[in-house]
C-alpha cells in the first residue's frame, strides 16, 4: 500500500474548511434546541463536547482557503427554506451534521487517518444522540 501523503492543497482545506463549519453549525443547532427549548442538559452536554472535538488546528490554512464569497452553490435553495417545526430544524441539522462528518473523515484519509478516525467517531455519535433525541421528543 503506497505511504499517504501529509501535504493538503488549498482546494482541499477549502472542503475541509466549509464542512468542519457545517458541522460546528449543525451541532450548534441541535445543540442550543436542547438547551434552550426541550432544557435536555444531557443531550446538550454530549452535542457541546463534540463540537469542541470537532476542531483542526490548522485555522491559518483553514482561512486561507475560505473562498465564501464565490460558492457556486452560495444562494439559497428553496428546500432549505422549508422547515414546519422544530422537529424539522433538528432532523435537518443533525443529517447536515453526520454528512459534514463523513466529509472530513473521508477527507482526511488522505493525509492524516487518526483525524479521519476522530471524525468517523463523531459521525457515529450524532447516529446515536439523533435516534435517543427525536425519539424521546416525540
Amino acid at each position: 500500500m503506497a505511504a499517504k501523503s501529509k501535504t493538503i492543497s488549498p482546494e482541499l482545506y477549502r472542503v475541509i474548511d466549509a464542512n468542519l463549519n457545517r458541522l460546528k453549525e449543525g451541532i450548534r443547532v441541535i445543540e442550543d434546541i436542547a438547551r434552550y427549548l426541550q432544557n435536555d442538559k444531557p443531550t446538550a452536554t454530549k452535542l457541546k463536547s463534540l463540537r469542541h472535538r470537532s476542531r483542526i488546528e490548522d485555522l491559518q490554512n483553514l482561512l486561507a482557503s475560505r473562498d465564501s464569497v464565490n460558492d457556486v452553490l452560495r444562494p439559497t435553495v428553496a428546500s432549505e427554506l422549508q422547515r414546519s417545526d422544530v422537529q424539522s430544524v433538528l432532523i435537518a441539522n443533525y443529517k447536515r451534521a453526520q454528512e459534514s462528518s463523513r466529509v472530513l473523515e473521508e477527507m482526511y484519509k488522505i493525509v492524516d487517518p487518526v483525524l479521519s478516525e476522530t471524525f468517523k467517531q463523531i459521525r457515529y455519535e450524532l447516529y446515536t444522540l439523533e435516534k435517543n433525541h427525536l425519539l424521546s421528543s416525540q
